[in-house]
C-alpha cells in the first residue's frame, strides 16, 4: 500500500465527526501505520492517494457492513463512485445506514 493520503490545509479537507469515525474504522480494520485525524477525505481509496487494492476495500466493504448495517456489494454499479474517497464513503453510509 502507498502512504496514506494526508490532510492539506485546505478547510474541505477537514474531516467531519463521521468522517473520523469512519476513518478509524478503517484504520482499524486494514491496520494501517497511520493515525486516522492524518486521512484526507477528499483522497482517492482506491490505488492512488490511500493505495487500497480490491481486497482492502473488500476488507473495508466487511467492517462497514457490521459497523453501520449497510451492505456495499461489488457488483453494484454505484461501487467505484461510493469508494471514490473517505468523504464518498461516508455520504454514502450516512445515506443508507440501518437506525
Amino acid at each position: 500500500m502507498n502512504e496514506p493520503a494526508m490532510k492539506g490545509t485546505l478547510s474541505n479537507n477537514a474531516l467531519t465527526a463521521e468522517e473520523l469515525k469512519l476513518a478509524r474504522l478503517i484504520v482499524s480494520a486494514l491496520n494501517l501505520e497511520t493515525q486516522a485525524a492524518e486521512i484526507d477525505p477528499t483522497a482517492p481509496l482506491y490505488g492512488e492517494g490511500m493505495g487500497l487494492d480490491s481486497i482492502d476495500i473488500l476488507e473495508v466493504a466487511l467492517a462497514v457492513s457490521k459497523a453501520y448495517g449497510v451492505k456495499l456489494r461489488s457488483d453494484d454499479e454505484l461501487s467505484r463512485k461510493i469508494f471514490t474517497s473517505l468523504r464518498s464513503l461516508s455520504q454514502h453510509i450516512q445515506l443508507h445506514r440501518a437506525k
